[in-house]
């Protein structure tokens, strides 16, 4: 008997090409950029740093306030404001212990949305941008021992807040284990800043000069590892 005849595929529809374009890896890149460059610039117009001059507001006090301040924090990490200076404001509005709690719950939570930003809209356009040495050196390290390396970059500060974050989130790693490492990393520099922070008004205090101190170690170590990991990748990965 004869074979029947496979039926045509219907041609796709305009709503269909439509579709698939505004799905692609490179649109949703696009509006990853749109995204992180409008919050950067309404921080710009915004002016954080106006709340070390003025105050945070009378009208929050207490835990709600550290609460706000702590969304407030993870959001303006996203937008790319340095962490150190919303350290220092948490340790001056609200104290050490306080502060450091305020600070570390906002750098949790704006890592874990820049991660979910650069995962969702980023990952597979960037992936393919991918092709130098050290960015596919580092990309397969974070791939296979992303939780040491994450703990490793917070514990020693010289890579950006912003880029380890949307790094982390072009590689393999998953995202239980990058927040984990994040906070944890996290703590030793951010007590530094936030202690530095609430001593401002002594800038003589033992207290004050030990965090100073400590801040200037871990910058020289973060340094130093930068510097012996950049050219131990440079060795370790074959030329192309």
């Amino acid at each position: 008997m004869f074979d029947p005849v496979p039926a045509a595929r219907p041609a796709a529809g305009p709503a269909l090409r439509l579709s698939r374009a505004l799905l692609s890896p490179w649109s949703r890149f696009s509006l990853l950029v749109v995204v992180l460059l409008g919050a950067a610039s309404t921080m710009l117009l915004f002016e954080p740093q106006r709340l070390l001059a003025s105050g945070w507001p009378p009208q929050l006090t207490g835990g709600t306030a550290a609460m706000a301040f702590g969304l407030a924090y993870g959001a303006l990490t996203v937008a790319f404001v340095p962490r150190p200076l919303l350290n220092i404001a948490a340790g001056a509005l609200f104290g050490a212990q306080t502060g450091l709690a305020a600070a570390l719950a906002g750098t949790v939570l704006g890592a874990g949305v820049s991660f979910m930003l650069g995962r969702v809209l980023g990952q597979d356009a960037l992936r393919t941008l991918l092709r130098g040495r050290l960015l596919t050196a580092a990309d397969g390290v974070l791939s296979r021992h992303g939780f040491r390396s994450v703990l490793a970059l917070r514990l020693f500060p010289g890579v950006p807040f912003a880029a380890a974050n949307y790094c982390a989130a072009t590689s393999r790693m998953g995202a239980p284990p990058f927040l984990l490492a994040t906070g944890l990393g996290s703590i030793p520099n951010t007590a530094a800043y936030v202690i530095a922070g609430s001593e401002a008004a002594s800038p003589t205090s033992p207290v004050f000069l030990a965090a100073m101190g400590f801040i200037v170690l871990s910058a020289l170590g973060g340094a130093l590892v930068a510097w012996r990991r950049r050219h131990g990748l440079s060795r370790d990965t074959p030329d192309s």
